[in-house]
């Protein structure tokens, strides 16, 4: 599927960023977890045989500008610079869906009233619960990082995930893209990934589609009636055989979860 990139100067011109524009359709922007955009492109190519998509790398991650990350203080200055983005892109009120770290973003953008008029949720960070502490992804060491985010760490789909290209330049590039990716996201999602959206969900008002997969190793799937509860028009589907990238475990039944939520 044909798709451009379009490079973008936002927040006083002190950050560049890269869109990644593929399909036809509906607007729909697809906001990432913490790997950054390159492992999803997969997903995104899919959503793009419906909707017209819109995936923009996170401040800090487009090559050529590693230190726009820092032009970002504080969470208020990132859900504000996404707004401007929608703004610059002349997006009204696209579909929203996010994962992971993109999913907290989601969610605190959609509880602006007519930012967004659906929303989909996949395994999104956001929420705290003492008994149930969110796992710290950046901390985990390779030989556990696949049993951690993926329900079957030998799937198809998880060493896809993980692999890593021959050429000795392009597999360093790879690498440090990761490492710097989750450094860029983590920046608003830790020590701890609460940044207040529990007091800020309830106003929360367009329908949404919360999407987890029951073997999430990092967010318990608990979090799911957390989020489906706190939000009035919430409805949840739970992936079986599916980590924290359900969308990568269960791309299929990912993508049709969100079309049928979507044609409702």
């Amino acid at each position: 599927m044909t798709s451009t990139v379009r490079r973008l100067r936002l927040w006083q011109d002190k950050i560049e960023t890269e869109v990644e524009i593929a399909g036809s359709g509906p607007a729909l922007v697809y906001l990432h977890g913490p790997y950054g955009l390159a492992p999803d492109l997969d997903f995104v190519e899919r959503l793009a045989r419906s909707f017209t998509v819109y995936a923009p790398k996170h401040p800090g991650t487009t090559k050529g500008d590693p230190d726009g990350i820092h032009q970002i203080e504080g969470w208020l200055d990132l859900v504000h610079y996404h707004r401007e983005l929608f703004d610059r892109l002349g997006l009204v009120a696209p579909i929203l869906v996010g994962h992971s770290v993109g999913g907290m973003v989601a969610a605190e953008l959609a509880a602006f009233p007519n930012w967004v008029r659906k929303l989909i949720l996949i395994d999104p960070v956001g929420l705290w619960r003492d008994d149930k502490p969110v796992k710290n992804w950046m901390v985990l060491s390779d030989a556990r990082r696949p049993a951690a985010l993926f329900a079957d760490p030998e799937s198809e789909n998880a060493k896809s995930f993980f692999a890593l290209p021959q050429d000795p330049e392009a597999r360093v590039d790879v690498q440090v893209n990761l490492v710097w990716s989750q450094a860029c996201t983590g920046k608003f999602s830790w020590p701890i990934p609460d940044r207040g959206l529990s007091r800020r969900i309830h106003r929360i008002a367009t329908p949404t589609l919360i999407l987890w997969g029951k073997k999430d190793a990092i967010i318990d799937v608990a979090y799911a009636e957390e989020f489906t509860r706190r939000i009035d028009r919430a409805q949840a589907e739970l992936l079986d055989d599916a980590g924290h990238f359900a969308h990568h475990d269960q791309p299929d039944r990912a993508l049709r979860a969100i079309e049928t939520f979507l044609a409702a």
